[in-house]
């Protein structure tokens, strides 16, 4: 079957075996000698991919398998789905806070890129959140993981894009959640200086805070809005979350150019100083903002868009964005969305994830974008920037190399444990890891 990662970037014939039992998984896994696990596809790089791999297809693997409400403990298997996850543990006022933005991504597929939300300042990755893991590979049967049991194995596997071999089941340590909605405060900004000042006044008191900037007036480069999410509490439950079909539909050009990103930035801005600065939003529309908003992603057409996520150091994050607006001044890049969170943690292996600032942006896929981001990973090498692996298709052995420090380490640990390299996806060899 033909399947493609979520910005586009690679479309392959692949074999897919979806196993119902956990023999079926081993018996699937024995009928070739290169695999890969696939949760949702909902990776925007080519995670779960690649055309010399059998993909391993956990769909089916989504149940809850114990739940001890006074450890504030639950096992789950990877296959299961955000929304089903937290349908269950938001009836105990738990929950765990490190989720990315879209409820229908599988939780095996959270770990495996060591997923964040928006409170990751406070709360940093899902790694936090861990207690146990149980990984099948093909070569070492069924491993027990956590600090504990074959630490180095947990370790690798937490952010290890799926190389460990395939996650079955996870064990998170919850926290109480005893709210059913929030309270959003909105402040105009005027420059990325704006931006990043009221960020950072704001981040260690409010988790839940993020913006949205526009670069379209090169004069008012990074003007927008900060959003400040507070967790409140009425007596209406939190709504159950429902299932929705993955659907690949594209429109058939590129909606997205310098002149209707300029005017849908324009129009949201207006609609947004019309509004009342502050307003009682859902805890679906603040945790998953995009649910009901896929268009955006489907105007990018068939080609599909790029998104570059960048980790950048607090001492250099101001030269490094002087830097961005003198490209942007260049280039003239078509920049669909342009955001900053707060992030925590610690930087190892290939985990996305340490102190500093994250900057989101997604580029419409042409030529001219594609040099703009040429420049920009020289800047990510200058700088000692991380980029995502999970989010930008681009990135090449040497961007990789020169950004992630323990590229080489995640290497040498993986071959000892792995030494046919099994486990292996478009990303896998385009990186040589």
């Amino acid at each position: 079957m033909q399947l493609k990662s979520f910005d586009k970037s690679y479309i392959s014939e692949v074999t897919l075996k979806r196993p119902e039992k956990y023999r079926e998984i081993e018996k699937f896994s024995k009928e070739s000698q290169n695999l890969i696990t696939m949760g949702s596809n909902y990776s925007y790089a080519p995670l779960a991919l690649d055309k010399k791999s059998l993909v391993i297809d956990l769909s089916q693997f989504n149940r809850i398998l114990s739940f001890d409400k006074k450890k504030k403990e639950i096992t789950v298997e990877a296959g299961i789905k955000i929304f089903d996850f937290l349908n269950f543990t938001l009836e105990h006022n738990l929950w765990i806070p490190q989720l990315p933005g879209y409820p229908y991504i599988s939780l095996g597929g959270a770990v495996a890129t060591n997923a964040h939300g928006k409170s990751c300042s406070v709360d940093g990755t899902i790694r936090k959140s861990i207690k146990k893991i149980v990984l099948y590979h093909k070569n070492h049967g069924w491993l027990n993981l956590s600090n504990e049991e074959n630490k180095e194995i947990f370790d690798l596997t937490i952010g290890g894009l799926g190389l460990t071999g395939t996650i079955i089941s996870i064990t998170f340590n919850l926290i109480e959640f005893n709210f059913t909605d929030f309270f959003t405060v909105r402040k105009k900004i005027h420059s990325i200086t704006d931006s990043i000042n009221s960020l950072k006044e704001n981040y260690k008191k409010e988790a839940f805070i993020y913006s949205w900037n526009t670069t379209h007036d090169i004069k008012n480069f990074g003007k927008g809005y900060i959003f400040i999410n507070l967790p409140k509490k009425n007596k209406i439950n939190i709504s159950k979350f429902k299932n929705k079909k993955n659907n690949n539909f594209s429109f058939p050009l590129c909606f997205w150019n310098k002149l209707t990103i300029k005017v849908f930035n324009e129009v949201y801005s207006r609609f947004l100083d019309l509004k009342k600065e502050k307003v009682n939003e859902s805890f679906s529309a603040v945790i998953f903002p995009f649910v009901g908003k896929e268009n955006y992603f489907r105007f990018f057409g068939p080609k599909g868009f790029v998104e570059s996520q960048l980790l950048v150091p607090d001492q250099v994050l101001n030269i490094f964005l002087d830097e961005i607006k003198h490209l942007c001044k260049i280039y003239e890049p078509s920049i669909a969305l342009f955001s900053f969170k707060m992030m925590s943690g610690e930087q190892r292996l290939l985990r996305f994830e340490g102190d500093g600032t994250c900057v989101t942006f997604d580029f419409v896929k042409n030529k001219k974008n594609l040099q703009f981001l040429d420049k920009v990973d020289q800047l990510c090498i200058k700088y000692n920037i991380l980029p995502s692996l999970s989010k930008d298709s681009r990135i090449n052995y040497n961007i990789f190399n020169e950004c992630y420090r323990e590229a080489q380490i995640f290497r040498e640990k993986l071959k000892s444990f792995d030494k046919n390299r099994v486990y292996r996806s478009e990303l896998s060899e385009r990186l040589k890891i």
